[in-house]
């Protein structure tokens, strides 16, 4: 058994933090000592790996206590989701560390770059990374199916679905002016939901979810700032009609 200020050294984090997950019941200590200190044994230690895992991956605490209160929560299962979702998380830093290393050298001129060259990374990769991190949120499984589904894809199919999903959101952008109850912002969102199908299937309140992440995650929304700076509002908007229409 483990006490707080052990398990906080031992794990990287505060004892502040371990409190804060007994406080919200997210991690409870195994057991309470008369001296009212807690202690923490092996199985408190793995849940509290698992909790750091899905930290790692930047998930908010409240979706990791309903993840990993289900009843059906796999802990294995869940282990092969973290490995498959950092190792893409790996494989795309080595590719953006590639693209900077090339991008000096053509500053440089020790190399040429074309034009698609100086943004390869951030093309497809960048897509099937949206699709699935925010589909981990909802389900490991989920990002562990879709994950598989990517990888069975050839390059000249990821190539496709890339550029598929960038006429996507240009479809959305067009139809800004428009209002997002128009028909065609509606058609957009059609057309979004069975691009998604390349990567899972997609149910209403997870499209919603994924709309949310796109305006409310930092990193998502600057990407798609980068095509136009009301985008990510917009298609948030115009998924909520639709989810709504669904509804009723």
């Amino acid at each position: 058994m483990l006490t707080v200020k052990q398990l906080s050294k031992m794990a990287g984090v505060t004892p502040r933090t371990l409190h804060h997950y007994d406080d919200i019941g997210l991690l409870k200590p195994s057991r309470i000592g008369e001296n009212g200190y807690r202690y923490y044994g092996e199985e408190a230690l793995l849940k509290l790996q698992q909790i750091l895992f899905y930290r790692e991956l930047d998930f908010p605490l409240e979706d990791i206590k309903k993840i990993m209160g289900r009843r059906d929560f796999d802990v294995v299962g869940a282990l092969y989701s973290h490995k498959a979702a950092l190792q893409n998380q790996a494989a795309r830093l080595q590719r953006l560390l590639a693209t900077v290393d090339n991008t000096i050298m053509h500053i440089k001129g020790e190399k040429e770059m074309s034009n698609k060259q100086l943004f390869e990374a951030f093309s497809e990769e960048q897509q099937a990374e949206h699709e699935q991190e925010i589909a981990q949120k909802y389900d490991p499984a989920t990002v562990k199916a879709s994950v598989k589904k990517w990888n069975s894809y050839t390059e000249a199919d990821k190539q496709r679905i890339g550029t598929e999903g960038n006429a996507v959101y240009l479809g959305f952008v067009d139809a800004i002016a428009a209002g997002p109850e128009s028909p065609a912002a509606q058609a957009c969102v059609e057309r979004w939901r069975k691009h998604i199908e390349y990567f899972w299937i997609p149910k209403d309140e997870q499209l919603l979810g994924l709309a949310h992440g796109y305006n409310d995650d930092p990193r998502f929304k600057a990407s798609f700032d980068r095509i136009h700076p009301k985008l990510a509002g917009f298609i948030l908007e115009a998924v909520q009609v639709y989810v709504d229409k669904r509804r009723k």
